[in-house]
């Protein structure tokens, strides 16, 4: 036992949690992460058996070469903008929190540095208070839980278990809106819309029905936001995206509203997504570039990506105050 663990010294540190990305943006490095990902039980709910077949015989044979495409057109000279962005916003939070001695580090759950190698640097440095801290705003049992389920896992093999804090979610947190609010109204000054559309990840609908609250978040953190600009109902919509798959997942789809709308005579809009703390393949080349295409093919004249809050120094401060709530 160490003097300070002696003295009742509280070392705290702070793990942020993000999903991860491939190391490069090769078809073999994306079909490693994509075999991670997607054999996470929390991410995929089919039996393992079937899923087993289906991911090897159908999904990794293919899909790691069409992704590895969408990831080269987002991938620059510091690598992922999933990545770096994470790294670069753990930098300002430990800044952020330098007074209050409290270490700021990150991990991802399906590449490295990994939540485990993390959590055990944790240990080696003596720290016996810990809050995990996913960068998922919204709840959902596909991210925030499946991050749950690897620090319980790891804590499960030591002897002595540490303070521990999980902050499952911060939809309605005051700074965090008030952070999206001002840089959608930023954006908006610089380029007029019709219509500003927030779209969130989607999910299987069975999901909402057997007792995930993400989409309920979702929705609370839509119509919070829109409250801060003063929206009219006619001013906003929300929607959801990535939809993979037969099921039916949560509704609008983003896409089928993105073809509508110039129909409805809304030719000029601006889209945000508040449930990505960072930028990633899903915002950068999803959103802003197939959809962008999507809309003005369908008639659309002007559309116009806000970028998530990434390392800005507003949502830094919003999750340092999350972190000194928590402590």
């Amino acid at each position: 036992m160490s003097q300070q663990d002696k003295l009742g010294v509280k070392k705290t540190a702070v793990l942020l949690v993000n999903l991860g990305s491939p190391d490069d943006p090769s078809p073999s490095a994306v079909r490693r992460f994509l075999k991670a990902f997607l054999w996470d039980p929390r991410v995929v709910n089919i039996p393992r058996p079937i899923w087993w077949f289906i991911l090897h015989c159908f999904v990794l044979p293919f899909r790691p070469r069409k992704s590895a495409r969408a990831y080269q057109k987002i991938w620059v000279a510091k690598g992922s903008p999933l990545v770096f962005l994470t790294r670069q916003l753990t930098e300002q939070v430990q800044q952020e929190l330098q007074n209050d001695g409290i270490l700021v580090d990150y991990a991802f759950s399906y590449c490295q540095p990994s939540i485990e190698g993390q959590l055990r640097a944790f240990k080696k440095q003596g720290i016996n208070n810990i809050i995990v801290l996913p960068l998922y705003p919204q709840y959902s049992s596909t991210t925030t839980a499946s991050v749950h389920d690897a620090v319980v896992k790891e804590f499960s093999r030591w002897k002595h278990i540490p303070n521990f804090t999980f902050i499952s979610d911060y939809c309605a947190d005051e700074l965090y809106i008030e952070a999206l609010a001002n840089s959608i109204q930023m954006a908006r000054k610089e380029h007029h819309s019709d219509l500003l559309l927030m779209s969130f990840h989607g999910l299987p609908k069975q999901l909402i029905k057997w007792g995930d609250p993400y989409c309920c978040q979702s929705h609370k953190t839509g119509a919070l936001i829109a409250a801060k600009l003063g929206l009219a109902k006619h001013e906003w919509k929300l929607v959801f995206q990535s939809r993979f798959g037969k099921a039916e997942w949560l509704k609008p789809y983003c896409v089928e509203e993105l073809m509508a709308l110039p129909k409805q005579g809304i030719k000029e809009i601006a889209v945000v997504c508040p449930g990505f703390a960072v930028d990633c393949l899903e915002t950068l080349e999803e959103i802003a570039m197939e959809n962008k295409s999507i809309f003005l093919e369908a008639g659309g004249e002007a559309y116009h990506y806000i970028p998530a809050l990434n390392d800005s120094t507003a949502h830094a401060q919003c999750l340092a105050n999350l972190i000194r709530q928590a402590c």
